[in-house]
């Protein structure tokens, strides 16, 4: 890793991640996971039949990366919708589980709380693959979604940071930049991921688009290209005004645009070989705004979250990345300066 960023600086920093309030604002989902060990092939149509096993409920969208800011030691403060239903209560409560604070989330009457449910099938020691995953998607509506300001406002008060996450289902919108600005303490960095209008959110602090999410911004495809990422990363900063964006590339690591004349290309962390990437660009959002928020530097910070991305996706399911873990990565990689 060719960067002139000590193993000590990234640990100091580590520490200083403890206690940083963020408020988290986005689209909150429930990640569903059913688990069951192969039967045999149906007489009725040409699929496997799964003996039921277990299933669990994690939060997912802006609710992994509220429980990503809370494993790393951070205090998020979630601002979304959940629906009357029994996924926003499962979901509500798995938040609760983690030392999260729901007060910000709405209950919205007539709205189905965003749901994703995988099925997977495998040997009862095997690790288990997905066969299948269906969605529940209601699009919040505007009406709703413009009632979430007050609570917005009302959590950004004094918070030393601001993560949007816009999976579209409307509980975020470009909107609500000026009104967090407006808010949060002096000097606080506000972050975005948005899954299909990333160019809408102009001034903001960092944004960390992957790559899919930068082709659908550019409007061509990369292919691969270096010079094409290089190009459509320079315009899409300057598109929105950002102070830095962070790319990531699956396999191919991640690419750091900021004030500096080149780009900084990360190598991925660990192995590529993954168990499964299920909510990981939720970790690196979580741990790019968490340590910006503690005074890194755009660098710093990415690099970080190269380390986090790493350990979270050795993982299955919706996972976490613990200060222990991440320290663990930092100790191990050899590249960093002593």
């Amino acid at each position: 890793m060719p960067f002139a960023v000590s193993r000590g600086r990234l640990l100091a920093l580590i520490h200083g991640l403890a206690g940083r309030r963020l408020v988290v604002a986005g689209d909150f989902v429930l990640d569903r996971f059913v688990y069951g060990h192969p039967k045999r092939v149906s007489r009725e149509a040409p699929v496997l039949i799964l003996r039921y096993w277990k299933e669990e409920s994690l939060p997912g969208g802006a609710g992994n990366t509220a429980a990503n800011v809370r494993a790393l030691g951070g205090e998020p403060v979630p601002v979304g919708a959940i629906g009357l239903d029994d996924a926003g209560t499962a979901l509500r409560g798995a938040l609760r589980a983690r030392g999260i604070d729901t007060s910000g989330l709405a209950e919205i009457g007539g709205y189905r709380t965003p749901t994703k449910t995988r099925i997977l099938g495998g040997a009862p020691h095997a690790i288990k693959q997905q066969i299948v995953r269906y969605d529940v998607e209601d699009a919040l509506p505007p009406a709703e979604s413009s009632r979430l300001g007050e609570r917005l406002r009302v959590a950004a008060r004094g918070a030393q940071g601001a993560i949007v996450s816009d999976y579209g289902y409307g509980a975020v919108s470009p909107a609500v930049i000026p009104e967090l600005r407006s808010e949060l303490s002096r000097g606080a960095r506000i972050c975005v991921d948005s899954r299909h209008r990333l160019p809408a959110y102009a001034d903001v602090d960092a944004a960390t688009p992957n790559e899919e999410e930068l082709e659908e911004a550019a409007g061509e495809t990369l292919h691969e290209s270096e010079s094409r990422l290089e190009a459509a990363g320079r315009a899409l900063r300057e598109k929105m005004r950002c102070g830095s964006l962070l790319v990531t590339r699956g396999s191919r690591g991640m690419a750091l645009f900021s004030d500096g004349a080149a780009v900084d290309r990360i190598p991925v962390h660990g192995t590529d070989q993954v168990a499964d990437v299920t909510g990981a660009g939720d970790t690196v959002l979580a741990t790019f705004a968490l340590a910006l928020s503690a005074g890194a530097t755009p660098l710093e910070a990415a690099l970080l979250a190269n380390f986090a991305g790493g350990v979270v996706v050795m993982k299955m399911g919706t996972a976490v990345v613990t200060p222990d873990e991440l320290r663990a990565a930092v100790e191990a990689d050899r590249a960093l300066l002593s």
